[in-house]
């Protein structure tokens, strides 16, 4: 199984990196966050960041994705980096394969190969979805809509599901036992759409297996929180 996983991975890359056309395609490159915010719960406060780092040409993107969460107590709760290879695929949708690694601190490191579908869907939603393959397989998806309020003014909900495939009792992870955020955010553009500060709320949950798991160790499967922060579009 993790050869057949490992060939369909470099399968996809070689696709992905197979030149479309003779011709030079001129340069690009963009950095962008998805959010970049202060959180204050019932708990601790923390700093989450979610940003992608892009170059390449219209044809064919090498792109750098990190997102992770610090709490005010100095310790890394969640890591992830990903690098991959992004190409277009239709108008709205680009297709990307590559690596991630899940390096939370007080954790076991995760390592996986990634694949998946990126782009704007029907009525303008922006959407990613994936599937890390490794040991301990799980899907992803999220989906966000920005709503203009007025011409700065944004409102974006938005909704970020992770699935297990595995049980990976290290992490109180069960098969079957999704995790899900939900938020809100207000945001103003300050600077054009490059620099656009925002407030909002977050609410995270886990279900079946995976609550389980928590609650037997004693830790809480749902957290509500207010955030602020900005988000930078170069």
């Amino acid at each position: 199984m993790k050869k057949l996983a490992v060939i369909g991975v470099a399968t996809a890359g070689a696709w992905l990196a197979a030149p479309a056309a003779t011709v030079a395609e001129p340069a690009v490159w963009n950095l962008r966050t998805e959010k970049l915010e202060y959180r204050m719960s019932e708990g601790e406060g923390a700093l989450a960041w979610d940003f992608t780092a892009m170059a390449g040409t219209d044809e064919l993107r090498f792109v750098f994705a990190s997102e992770g969460l610090r709490s005010d107590g100095g310790s890394f709760d969640e890591m992830e980096n990903q690098l991959r290879l992004q190409k277009p695929v239709s108008e709205f949708f680009d297709a990307f394969v590559g690596v991630a690694a899940s390096t939370p601190e007080d954790e076991d490191a995760r390592y996986y190969g990634v694949v998946g579908v990126t782009g704007l869907a029907p009525q303008w939603f922006e959407v990613e979805a994936a599937l890390f393959v490794a040991e301990h397989p799980y899907l992803s998806a999220e989906a966000d809509y920005e709503a203009l309020l007025t011409n700065r003014l944004i409102l974006t909900p938005w909704l970020e599901v992770s699935m297990p495939l595995s049980d990976d009792d290290a992490r109180d992870v069960a098969a079957g036992g999704a995790t899900a955020e939900l938020g809100l955010r207000l945001s103003y553009d300050l600077i054009g759409r490059s620099v656009s500060p925002y407030v909002g709320v977050s609410y995270e949950r886990s279900y079946g297996g995976t609550a389980d798991l928590l609650r037997a160790a004693g830790d809480d499967v749902s957290e509500l929180s207010g955030v602020i922060g900005v988000n930078l579009n170069f």
